[in-house]
C-alpha cells in the first residue's frame, strides 16, 4: 500500500476517537501523538478494545485495520519484520518481533499472524505451517509446526546462527517467511531488520558519569540513526572540555573496573575548532545493533587531562514526543561552563526547542551526571527548574519558567509567551537554564536561537493548560524520585531488568520489564538419578551425589570451581552439575531447553530437548508445562503430510493460572472454593492468557410453582421440569460458545 492519508482510532463500538491527518512525506515512519486520553478511552486501551485503522486518499475504503495490543516481548525486541503477501487483497499480515540471546548466538522470535490462518468452525483443526530464514530466496532455516487459528503467537527459537546469518542479519540481508502446507498454500514474508521506531537515539555525557566521576562543567551531546542495511549514523558536539579531545570512541559496559572495551573509534571524524563530530559507522555487527537498542552502549570522551575519559554518556532511546526535530538536528548543549559565572558541574544535558506555527514553545530536555551531593540535598535525580532568561541584565522580566521535574527528563509546550521573548528566541540572545537545589543560580545553561516570525503575544487556548504540558512535571516527589520503569511488588521497589524470587513462593521467579511485573512458575527439570535431595533454599530437587557412583573425576571438579556456575538469564548461581531449564525474558521458562553447570570449568551448557516424532494429526500436552506433546491413546495416524508435529513444541500458548491450576486456552472450569466446594453456578474459561468468569445467568420464569434443587443453579417450574432442564443446558452453551460477550474480570 501506499502513504495512508488518515489514522482512525475507534473505541470498542466502532466509533472514532481520534483521527490523525497524515503529512505528506517519503518515509515509510508515521509518528504522532494523541494528546489527554479520557480515562474510559484509556480504560479501553489497557483493556486491547481499541482498533486503529488506516486508509488512503482515494476513498473511504479502510485499507488496513487492526486492534492494540500491549505484549509482554515488545521490551526486548531489537529486530523486527513486517510480514506481507504479494497478493495484497487477500488480507493477510504479520509481524515478527526477534531478539538476540544475552550470552549466545540464539535468535529468539515471535510471530502475530492475521488473516493466515483461517476457520470454519468454532474448534479450529491444526494448520501445518513452514517457517523460514533464508538469503537471496536461499532456505538457511526451515521450522514445521502445527498451530491454531485461535493463538495469535508462535514462538520459537533458532539455534545458533553462524557468523555469515549474523552478518547478513546485520545487514538487513534476512528474510522471514510463512506459509500454511497443504491444498490452500498462504504465504507472507518480509525482510528482517534493527527494530523501527519513532523514538530518538541519543547520549547526554557529563563528567559526572565518566569512569572517574569529577565536576569539570563539560557537557557531551549525541544523536544516532540506525538505517536498514546496518549503518549507524551518527553527530557528536562537545563543549567546556579541561583540555584537548584525544579519544572519541563507543564502548560497551567495563568489563573490570576501569577496564574500557573499545567498539569504535569516532576520533578522526572529530573537528577539534568545532568540537564536533559527524560520520557513519558502516560495520555493526548483529550483537552490537542488539545492545544499542537495549541501551547497552556507551559513548566516552578522553582529553589530554583524563585519559580514561572525562565525560561518558549511556546511549539510551527518548521515547517519540511529538517533537519532530530530536530526530535530525543536534540539540541545545548545556552545561555549567555556560552558567554565568561558570560551575564546575559533574552535571551535563542537552535540549529541543521549537516555535510552531501558532508560536507555541515545544521543548524536551535530557540531563545526566547529577552527583551524590545533588541526590542527598533532597532530589533523586534532578531537583530543580527549567528556565528561560534573555542575555539582557535589565530585561528580567521576560524570564519564563517552563516546568519543575524529578527524574532526568522533562518536555511540554508553552502557549502563551511575551513578544519580549519571542524575539530574543529569534535573536539567539535567549538561555534555557536549570537550577538545582546545591545551585540556585544555575546548574548549566545553554544559548537557545530559534527563528520565528512571531512578533505578539499569542494565548492559549485554555488558562489552565497555558502552563507547561510537562511529561515530567506530574504526580507526588515520592513517585518521581524513582525511575519510571521501576516496579513495586511486596512492599519493594525493583529495577527495570532485574530478577529476584518472590517471598510468597520460592517456586517462581519474577522480573520487572518496564513497570510491569511478570512472575512465571519454575519448571524442574526431570531428573534421572536414583537418589534426590530437597535443598531448603531452592524449588527443585538435586542429584543426591553422596548415594551415586562416585566419580573419580568429580571431587576434582568441585574443588576447581565449588562455586558453581553464574547464568546470566535467572541471574543466579548454579551448583557443579545441577541441571535447570533456562529462565529468558520476556519468554519465561524455556522448557524445551536444559543448562548444565559444568563442574570443570564453571560454564554453563544448554541444549535444546529434542521430541520425537509423532504419528497423530492432534498431539496434546498431558501438563502444561511438558515441553513435549504426545499421542492421545485413542487416535488413529494421521494422513500422510501431517507429520511435523512434534516441531515448535514450546510454542508459548497463553496459559491460564487459577489458584494451584494451569489451564490451556479455551479450557473451561468451575471455580473452587475452600471450605465450600465448586461452584457449579460460575463458569470460568480462559482467554489467551486472562481468565474471566461469568456466573450463569438464570431464565426468567412464568410459572406460580417454583422450586430450586440443591444441585442446581437456577430455580426451576415443578410442572415443566425436563423444560426447564433443557432450557439451562440450552443457556450453558451459548455462554461457552461466545464468552467475550459477556462482562468478565481478570484474576
Amino acid at each position: 500500500m501506499g502513504r495512508p492519508s488518515k489514522i482512525v482510532f475507534l473505541d470498542y463500538d466502532g466509533t472514532t476517537a481520534f483521527e490523525y491527518k497524515v503529512p505528506k512525506s517519503q518515509s515509510d515512519m508515521i509518528c504522532g501523538v494523541w494528546k489527554n486520553l479520557a480515562k474510559p478511552l484509556l480504560r479501553q486501551l489497557q483493556n486491547g478494545q481499541m482498533r486503529i485503522t488506516m486508509a488512503m486518499s482515494t476513498g473511504r475504503r479502510k485499507e488496513v485495520e487492526g486492534k492494540i495490543i500491549k505484549h509482554r516481548a515488545l521490551f526486548a525486541e531489537t529486530f523486527s519484520s513486517t510480514l506481507t503477501t504479494e497478493e495484497p487483497t487477500q488480507g493477510m499480515g504479520g509481524i515478527a518481533m526477534l531478539t538476540l540471546s544475552d550470552t549466545e548466538n540464539n535468535l529468539h522470535f515471535i510471530l502475530i499472524l492475521q488473516g493466515l490462518l483461517t476457520h470454519t468452525h468454532t474448534d479450529p483443526p491444526l494448520v501445518p505451517i513452514k517457517v523460514q530464514l533464508l538469503y537471496r530466496q536461499h532456505v538457511l532455516r526451515e521450522i514445521r509446526a502445527n498451530i491454531t487459528a485461535h493463538d495469535p503467537d508462535f514462538a520459537e527459537v533458532l539455534m545458533d546462527l553462524n557468523s555469515r546469518e549474523l552478518f547478513w542479519l546485520s545487514r538487513g540481508q534476512l528474510e522471514i517467511s510463512v506459509a500454511t502446507e497443504g491444498q490452500d498454500t498462504r504465504q507472507i514474508s518480509g525482510f528482517i531488520t534493527g527494530r523501527k521506531s519513532c523514538d530518538t537515539i541519543q547520549s547526554v555525557m557529563s563528567s559526572g558519569d565518566a569512569l572517574n566521576p569529577g565536576k569539570t562543567g563539560g557537557v557531551g551531546s549525541a544523536i544516532f540513526h540506525l538505517h536498514d542495511n546496518g549503518t549507524l549514523d551518527y553527530q557528536v558536539q562537545v563543549a567546556g572540555l579541561s583540555g584537548d579531545v584525544v579519544g572519541l570512541t563507543i564502548e560497551l559496559k567495563p568489563r573490570r573496573r576501569h577496564k574500557r572495551s573499545v567498539l569504535y573509534d569516532l576520533t578522526p571524524e572529530l573537528d577539534v575548532a568545532l568540537g564536533r563530530a559527524q560520520g557513519s559507522w558502516s560495520r555493526l555487527e548483529a550483537r552490537h545493533i542488539h545492545m544499542l537498542l537495549q541501551n547497552e552502549l556507551f559513548i566516552n570522551v578522553a582529553t589530554a587531562h583524563s585519559q580514561e575519559g572525562e565525560l561518558r554518556g549511556q546511549i539510551k532511546a527518548l521515547l517519540y514526543s511529538g517533537l519532530g526535530a530530536p530526530r535530525h538536528e543536534l540539540p541545545i548543549l548545556l552545561a555549567g561552563v555556560l552558567v554565568v559565572p561558570p560551575v564546575l558541574s559533574s552535571a551535563g544535558g542537552h535540549a529541543w526547542v521549537w516555535v510552531d506555527e501558532q508560536c507555541h514553545l515545544h521543548y524536551q530536555i535530557v540531563v545526566a551526571g547529577l552527583s551524590k551531593g545533588e541526590e542527598l540535598a533532597g532530589s533523586a535525580h534532578l531537583h530543580g527548574l527549567a528556565e528561560i532568561g534573555e542575555m539582557d541584565k535589565g530585561s528580567h522580566g521576560s524570564k519564563r519558567l517552563l516546568t519543575g521535574f524529578y527524574g532526568p527528563q522533562a518536555g511540554g509546550v508553552l502557549k502563551d509567551l511575551s513578544a519580549e521573548l519571542l524575539q530574543h528566541l529569534g535573536r539567539g540572545t535567549a538561555f534555557l537554564q536549570i537550577t538545582t537545589k546545591l545551585n540556585p543560580q544555575g546548574e548549566i545553561r545553554g544559548q537557545v536561537h530559534v527563528p520565528n516570525s512571531c512578533e505578539v503575544s499569542v494565548r492559549g487556548e485554555a488558562g489552565d493548560e497555558s502552563e507547561a504540558e510537562a511529561a515530567g512535571g506530574g504526580g507526588g516527589p515520592e513517585e518521581l524520585k524513582k525511575d519510571p520503569n521501576t516496579c513495586f511488588l511486596e512492599n519493594q521497589h525493583r529495577a527495570h531488568g532485574s530478577h529476584w524470587t518472590p517471598n510468597y513462593n520460592k517456586c517462581f521467579s519474577c522480573s520487572c520489564q518496564k513497570k510491569t511485573v511478570i512472575c512465571d512458575p519454575v519448571i524442574c527439570p526431570l531428573l534421572t538419578c536414583g537418589q534426590t535431595l530437597q535443598p531448603e533454599d531452592q524449588c527443585c530437587p538435586v542429584c543426591d551425589e553422596r548415594k551415586e557412583p562416585k566419580d573419580t573425576k568429580a571431587p576434582e571438579k568441585v574443588e576447581e570451581h565449588p562455586e558453581g556456575c553464574y547464568f546470566e538469564g535467572d541471574q543466579k548461581m548454579h551448583a557443579p552439575g545441577t541441571t535447570w531449564h533456562p529462565f529468558v525474558p520476556p519468554f519465561g521458562y524455556i522448557k524445551c531447553a536444559l543448562c548444565t553447570c559444568k563442574g570443570s570449568t564453571g560454564e554453563v551448557h544448554c541444549e535444546k530437548v529434542t521430541c520425537p516424532v509423532l504419528t497423530c494429526s492432534r498431539p496434546v500436552r498431558r501438563n502444561p508445562s511438558d515441553c513435549c506433546k504426545e499421542c492421545p491413546p485413542e487416535e488413529e495416524k494421521p494422513p500422510v503430510g501431517l507429520e511435523h508435529a512434534d516441531m515448535m513444541q514450546a510454542d508459548g500458548t497463553l496459559q491460564c493460572k487459577f489458584g494451584k491450576n494451569f489451564y490451556q486456552n479455551s479450557d473451561t472450569w468451575h471455580p473452587r472454593v475452600p471450605l465450600v466446594g465448586e461452584m457449579k453456578c460460575i463458569n470460568c474459561w480462559c482467554d489467551y492468557g486472562v481468565t474471566k468468569c461469568q456466573r450463569k445467568q438464570c431464565p426468567v420464569l412464568t410459572c406460580q410453582n417454583i422450586a430450586r434443587k440443591d444441585d442446581k443453579c437456577c430455580p426451576d417450574c415443578l410442572d415443566s421440569k425436563e423444560e426447564g432442564e433443557q432450557e439451562e443446558e440450552k443457556e450453558e452453551v451459548l455462554m461457552m460458545k461466545v464468552p467475550d460477550k459477556r462482562q468478565s474480570w481478570r484474576h
